[in-house]
Formats: C-alpha cells, structure tokens, sequence
C-alpha cells in the first residue's frame, strides 16, 4: 500500500480495511460541513491526499489518524471501525469489492465510479447481478482439502496473535459502553439493548430452517430465532453472534476462508459481549495472584457455558496474564472438532496441517475424562507428551445431540497457578506418532491379526465437497421462503 513519506507506521493488530476507513472519514467530513481543502488545512494535508484516503487508496499513518480524529472531534477508534457508517457507503464499498473480483472483471466492463447523483436502486440492482453471476459460477463452497487448508491457515494467524484480537475487543467494549453495562454478568435487558443499539428487533420463529440458528432480515432489521437450546448456542449467544457480524462490518462471504474468518470473529465478538474484558481481565488477574484460576470459575462468574468460558480464557490468558495455553474440543470417540495452542503441544494433524477430524490420543484427558466416573465434573490431570508435561482441566458439555469434552491445558510450569493442580492423576502419551494407543498390543496383534473384520462407519462428509453456497449448507430456497412468509408479520 502507498504511504505517506517520512512518518511512523500505523500501530494496528489487524490490516486496517482502507475501504470501510476512507467512507467512514468522508461521512464524518460531510457530517461536519467540511470541505477536503478545509479538513486539510485543520490536519496540514494538501486536498489530494485526504482525496486519496477518502478513496481507499492510501494508508493513514499514525500521527495523521490522530490528527484526523482531533479535527473531527471523534476518538480514534471510531474512525477504524469496521462497519459502513450507512447504507449508502455499505454499498459504494460492496460495489468496489465485487470489481475487484476476478469473476466481474472476467466481464471486460470498464471501471464503474460512482458518483453522488448515481442512486442507491442503481447500486442495488449492478449488486443483484453480480451476486447472481457468482452464485452461477459457484460449483461448491471449497472441497475438503480446502476447507482444511482454511481452518490451518486460521489457527496459524490465531497462534500468531495469542488467540487476542484487540480490534474486535474494542467493538464489543464500544457496544456495551453504549448500553451503559458496568460490570458482572450479562442480563438479558442488556442484550436487548444491544439489539436495539445496532437498530433491529429480534422474532422468534419455530419454523426457521433447520440448516439455519438465526435469520437476519437486511431490509426490515429482523433477527430471527428459534426459542430453544442448541448445545451451547442459546438464543442469547446466537444474538450476539449476529450482532457481532453487524458490529465488524461483515459482508456476504467471498469464499470458505472468508466465512470461516467471519464465524470466528462473530463468535469472538459474542464472547467479549458475554465475558466483557474489562471486568473479566481484573478477576482472572486476582485469581492468578490467589492461585485458583479455573474455568468453571470464570463459567459461573459471567453464567456462559463451560466452552465459552474455556474460549475467553484463551482470548485473555496470553495478552494479560502472560499465560500460554491449549483448547481442545473432542466427542466421546476422541475426534478433534475444534482445537487451539500456543504452547508447544503436537496435536494430530493431516498433510495440510488441519487438526479438525482427527483422532486424539487415548492418554490425554479429553478421553480420559469419559472415563471418569463422574463425567461431568472436572477432572484434572498432568499428561507426558513427547513435548514436555502438560496440565490440563477437561469437561464434558453436554448437549441435546451428543456429549463433548472441553480441555485447556497449560505447561507444567503454568500449573502452580491453577485450582487441581494437586492432581495426582498422570499419564504418558507418545502421541501424535500413536505408539501408545493407536496399534493394539503385540500379544493381542498376534492373537486377533487375520481374524477380524470390522464393518466401517461411512463418513459422508469425508467423501464429499462442502456444500456450495456464501454459507456452506445452508438451504437460501429455505431461507428466502422463510423471510417472505414472515415479511409482513
């Protein structure tokens, strides 16, 4: 990106959206009456490079957002936020995006610019076509190796960033704000008023789809929900979930990397809402100084579930406590479903790198812990892994379909500061090369070798491509019917 010369780089954690950030200065601008040559005179800027800024085209350094931000008398943040400041510019910046899609440039139209006296029916209908067109294009959301792929590539920039995004705690903290929250647990007026803040009503619905959690109508500013618990989606969760796509400024996904991108970061951002930073933070550092940190502590604190609870702490653990951690997600068969670390732990993994689907070792405490005989309290223990000796805590969650554990899990070093950690439990694992639980004993190897044979279990969505579509299966016949039986309600 083109830089303004001889000042210092913009400090952000995420790449800023030059996009979302050149509507949001333009907005302010005009809502201010300011002309570009007045605004420049206020920052010391000639009128070509604010020009340049307003559309997407340069990168604002530090010292000049600052002076953006007092000249306009806004706090920095809200010129970084993500979200389109209206529909108009949520528009502008679609129709950008979607020319710079190989798919519409495949078309060989010149370069539309969009000028004021161009109206939004106009935009809606360019918009309509090209959704049209992709959708036609489209022959599956990603294979399998793809969708791998995307998920290692995910992990990797969470690693990176120990599982903390600070752009996306800001939302969430500039959204309660709003509302006036002030500390502990979340009620359930706080969450309607959050609702109510981004400017929607929320229905419930028993006939919504079943390939769907919720329905957010665009054009009458509806969420609908089914009144029900979903495992640990309860409607509260899966409102904040919704939000947080409106709160970052989501659009329809490009691709699967891209849909994967925006259910983590919604689903972060319904974390932070429910385990705000700014209590959470204050009480996991008093519980490290007492020495009883705990997940099921931080649970019934801010009344998430124990999954949630265990996801906050690693958003949390690395940034504030100087803690390295692990998360794991598996069912009763030892499948990893969902899988996060930052400190040295080997999890079991394919060629591309995907943890998701593979069978964890039988030593480590998210199989054990089914072995407990009281499944669903805590269970502790210390695990000997060919990468040092792990603490870790396991649960299992249960749900309406089926049962799974959730495992954190930190350094032995780490463990002093942990509740359980007078554990006596211990094992060894030499896990992921499977010496330890994968291949049968020699004695029972020659006894049964040659003489069994197993019927297998068909796992479909092993065989098959993802389902095609923005949002991999879901049904938009369904979606689409949906909203129009209840459009007039």
């Amino acid at each position: 990106m083109a830089s303004l010369v001889g000042e210092e780089p913009l400090s952000l954690t995420q790449e800023l959206d030059l996009l979302a950030f050149g509507q949001r200065l333009r907005h302010l601008r005009k809502q201010r009456g300011l002309t570009l040559s007045e605004l420049g005179e206020r920052v010391g800027r000639a009128p070509s490079q604010l020009s340049l800024l307003e559309n997407g085209k340069r990168e604002p350094k530090l010292s000049l957002l600052k002076s953006l931000a007092t000249a306009l008398t806004v706090p920095v943040e809200e010129l970084l936020r993500r979200q389109a400041p209206n529909r108009r510019a949520q528009l502008e910046i679609a129709l950008e995006e979607a020319q710079r899609d190989p798919i519409y440039a495949s078309l060989g139209l010149p370069r539309l610019k969009v000028s004021a006296r161009v109206p939004n029916d106009v935009l809606e209908h360019i918009l309509g076509l090209y959704e049209e067109l992709r959708a036609r294009e489209a022959k599956g959301t990603a294979t399998p190796e793809e969708a791998r792929a995307a998920n290692a590539e995910l992990r990797r920039k969470q690693r990176e960033q120990g599982n903390y995004f600070a752009e996306i705690e800001s939302a969430a903290a500039e959204a309660l704000a709003a509302v006036g929250y002030r500390t502990g647990a979340l009620s359930q007026g706080t969450v309607q008023a959050l609702v109510t803040h981004f400017g929607y009503t929320v229905q419930t619905a028993q006939d919504l789809p079943r390939s769907v959690r919720s329905i957010t109508d665009l054009r009458n500013r509806r969420i609908y929900v089914k009144h029900e618990q979903l495992g640990m989606h309860t409607p509260r969760t899966i409102l904040l979930q919704t939000i947080g796509h409106l709160a970052l400024g989501h659009h329809k996904p490009r691709d699967f990397a891209d849909f994967l991108r925006q259910r983590t970061e919604a689903n972060y951002f319904a974390a932070a809402i429910l385990v705000p930073e700014t209590t959470a933070v204050p009480y996991l550092k008093e519980a490290k100084q007492d020495r009883v940190l705990s997940v099921e502590d931080l649970r019934d604190v801010f009344a998430v579930s124990y999954e949630m609870a265990a996801h906050r702490f690693t958003n949390l653990a690395t940034h504030h406590l100087d803690l390295v951690c692990h998360f794991v997600r598996n069912d009763a068969g030892g499948i990893i479903h969902k899988a996060y670390e930052n400190d040295g732990i080997v999890f079991p993994a394919d060629e591309q790198g995907a943890i998701e689907g593979q069978r964890m070792c039988l030593r480590w405490s998210g199989r054990q812990v089914f072995l407990s005989p009281d499944r669903f309290s805590v269970y502790h223990q210390y695990s000997d892994s060919p990468t040092g000796t792990y603490f870790c805590s396991a649960h299992v969650d249960p749900s309406r379909e089926r049962d799974f554990a959730i495992t954190l899990g930190v350094p032995y070093r780490e463990s002093r500061w942990f509740r359980g950690r007078e554990t006596t439990t211990r094992t060894k694992s030499n896990c992921p090369s499977g010496d330890c639980c994968r291949r049968p004993p020699t004695e029972l190897t020659q006894r049964w070798e040659g003489y069994a044979w197993p019927s297998a279990r068909a796992n479909s969505h092993v065989l098959a491509a993802l389902p095609p579509g923005s949002f991999p299966g879901v049904d938009e016949a369904d979606v689409y019917s949906f909203l129009e039986r209840h459009a007039g309600a």
